[in-house]
């Protein structure tokens, strides 16, 4: 049965025998039966529906809108919750001093808008809308909240024990309110179905801002008005354990979700702007630890040479990489192939990232004085087997780390350097003497991630022989060359996910000597690519191009430094 109108059905048909007669409204009667009155004067006669609804919008002296173009997460649900919309089939689009402007499909209900001005307390300003494109966008409406919604036992926060008696009870209490905490909700699951890897929640002098990091760029995802700030703030300080009086300083939490059956982590940092506190929210989701080093997309040259450095009963081995490379998800996929019950293995680290299962991890706390060195120290108490660092940052670490991969243990680490052999003369630079950093390195690798051509948009391109002289390739003659055209699935980027690319410089007898000779990282690079078989980066990262994985442009943005 089609939905009756008490009040707008009835005047429609007295607009329509105004202006056409009465054989136009003769002609809809007969025809509407149990159809929808609206859905019949579009698909049944020769009025379109802008048409229509402007004739009714100049005769009611009421706007209108086409609700179509309106996206979901502009709908205002802070003043009207979601099962009100639905049951009253109103559309809340705006709300500006004491009046809402509300999206309706009988605008000549006053019952109904007194009804709603007593739930809102708010002047109601009714705005025409075409009946059946309401249905249709209250249904998506529904769809898009129940997908991101969480039931509360999927949330497992860590809770601090904290004196709220500075922070207004009333936005600690609206940050437990349905509207926020599902806003909040909507906000972070949103990010996992789009993939992002962090959540960028960023107050504006007007307004928040939404954005996710999605394969390594931000995009912008949505504002939120200015006045739900704090308790949206609030909320997530209250998941992620943090001090809810405190404002004035960086704080740092976290907290777990369940999603899709999995279990994912989110790291949270707080910090102090001059609009209010910024949050961003790492997405830590151990099902991206691929099992063994096969998993991780390496090509076969660095992948073999991996495999046979991890076979070192003792020795130290450093990932090299900026931030955001995928130098820990490399490492943690390591010790999961070395993760067995008869292997010792500790990580230390700043902060912890993935909790695993078998693993003895610590958390850096330098507020009581456990650093990484401290740590290492008594973990070389503890007799492990493999020891994780986070990563190398000052000369005692690095002195202690090098020393304990000499002492029977295999020493896994990480280094701010661009390429491989960098991390030799770094470690060198930090004062670890020569004739240690060349007995305890078995290898160096330097990782970075590149994107993938998009495969639902995927279609050859012709690039001429002289882009790839211009940066000092040579033209590969029979090879067919991939780009994204963009699409839906990618944002219109053309590229889906990333993969990482990496080099790896295994030590030999001869750049031992090179290194005790004193030798530049430079030097010896050139060395072992012209005498050890060493591939760069940039050859690396070339291969993926060729293979039809990444385009051109990736393999220059993310090898420039070569």
């Amino acid at each position: 049965m089609a939905k009756r109108r008490r009040f707008i059905d009835s005047r429609v048909l007295e607009i329509l025998q105004k202006r056409f007669g009465s054989g136009l409204v003769d002609e809809i009667k007969s025809l509407q039966g149990d159809e929808d009155l609206f859905t019949v004067i579009v698909n049944k006669t020769p009025l379109q529906k802008v048409t229509l609804m402007e004739l009714i919008s100049d005769e009611l002296q009421i706007p209108w809108i086409d609700i179509n173009k309106v996206r979901l997460e502009k709908i205002n649900t802070d003043v009207l919750s979601l099962s009100t919309m639905f049951e009253k089939h109103v559309i809340p689009i705006g709300v500006m001093a004491k009046t809402i402007s509300l999206v309706m499909d009988d605008v000549l209900d006053v019952l109904l808008k007194d009804e709603l001005a007593a739930i809102t307390g708010y002047e109601i300003v009714p705005v025409l809308g075409f009946p059946p494109d309401i249905d249709e966008f209250l249904s998506q409406f529904r769809s898009a909240s129940n997908k991101m919604d969480f039931s509360e036992d999927e949330i497992e926060t860590v809770m601090d024990t904290m004196d709220d008696s500075v922070v207004s009870a009333q936005v600690i209490d609206e940050s437990e309110q349905a509207p926020i905490v599902r806003l909040v909700n909507l906000m972070i699951k949103e990010g996992l179905n789009q993939r992002a890897s962090d959540i960028h929640i960023e107050p504006m002098e007007d307004c928040i801002r939404l954005r996710y990091r999605i394969d390594g760029a931000l995009h912008e995802i949505l504002t939120i008005p200015k006045q739900r700030q704090p308790a949206i703030l609030t909320r997530l300080k209250i998941m992620s354990g943090m001090d809810i009086t405190e404002w004035r300083i960086p704080q740092d939490g976290r907290f777990r979700l369940r999603h899709k059956g999995k279990l994912i982590d989110f790291r949270v940092s707080s910090l102090p702007t001059v609009f209010g506190e910024k949050f961003v929210l790492r997405v830590l989701d151990k099902s991206n630890l691929q099992v063994g080093l096969d998993k991780l997309g390496f090509l076969p040259q660095p992948l073999e040479e991996f495999k046979n450095a991890v076979k070192h009963p003792y020795g130290l081995i450093l990932v090299t990489g900026p931030t955001g490379s995928g130098k820990s998800t490399t490492l943690y996929s390591v010790l999961q192939e070395l993760n067995k019950p008869e292997v010792h293995i500790i990580t230390v680290e700043d902060p912890v990232e993935y909790q695993v299962e078998g693993l003895t991890q610590i958390q850096i706390n330098h507020e009581i004085g456990l650093t990484f060195a401290s740590a290492l120290r008594a973990i070389l108490r503890q007799s492990p087997d493999v020891i994780l660092v986070g990563e190398i940052r000052d000369s005692e670490t690095a002195d202690i780390a090098v020393k304990a991969s000499l002492t029977g243990h295999l020493v896994l680490s990480t280094l701010h350097t661009n390429d491989a052999a960098g991390a030799i003369t770094r470690l060198i630079d930090m004062g670890v003497e020569p004739f240690l950093v060349a007995s305890s390195l078995v290898l160096a690798s330097a990782q970075r991630l590149c994107r993938r051509i998009c495969p639902h948009c995927k279609q050859e391109v012709e690039i001429p022989p002289e882009v790839f002289e211009k940066e000092g390739f040579e033209y590969p003659k029979g090879v067919v060359f991939y780009k994204g055209r963009g699409c839906e699935k990618c944002r219109n980027t053309g590229y889906l996910g990333r993969i990482a690319t990496i080099e790896t410089l295994t030590l030999n007898d001869d750049i031992r000597q090179m290194i005790l000779k004193g030798a530049t990282s430079h030097e010896i690079k050139e060395f072992a690519v012209k005498h050890c078989g060493m591939r760069t980066l940039r050859q690396n990262t070339f291969e993926l191009f060729l293979q039809g994985i990444t385009t051109f442009e990736e393999v220059l943005r993310v090898t420039a430094e070569e």
